[in-house]
């Protein structure tokens, strides 16, 4: 799949904005985890973090690396910054431009119509 357009992105756990690049910084830094998607999953008035994550080659989506992904989020950056689900992915989305697609994933995870812009 190629999508085209930006694919910025700000989430807001419990109204508050935090920016998706501080959990990717966060989730650089442990070994089973080759990259992540971020996006936010929105419940009533507020949205919830939902985090995929693509793992390195020999390691299993265990309740251990869980918990390891939450503490590492809630003491490296903050309480706000913790996914409410985590799930394996076969691999992350990206833009043309290398960019994550945020945007589109957030869309199919609330239910809204993915769009394109043509280059």
């Amino acid at each position: 799949m190629t999508f085209y357009g930006r694919s910025d992105a700000v989430l807001k756990p419990s109204g508050v904005r935090i920016g998706t690049a501080e959990i990717y910084a966060q989730m650089e830094k442990l070994p089973e985890i080759v990259d992540s998607l971020a996006v936010g999953q929105y419940h009533q008035d507020t949205s919830v973090v939902i985090l995929f994550v693509k793992l390195a080659s020999g390691f299993a989506l265990t309740a251990e690396l869980k918990d390891r992904i939450h503490r590492t989020l809630r003491e490296n950056a903050s309480p706000r910054h913790v996914p409410a689900l985590i799930f394996e992915a076969p691999d992350i989305p990206y833009t043309l431009n290398m960019k994550k697609v945020e945007s589109a994933v957030t869309n199919i995870l609330n239910g809204r119509e993915v769009t394109t812009a043509t280059p």
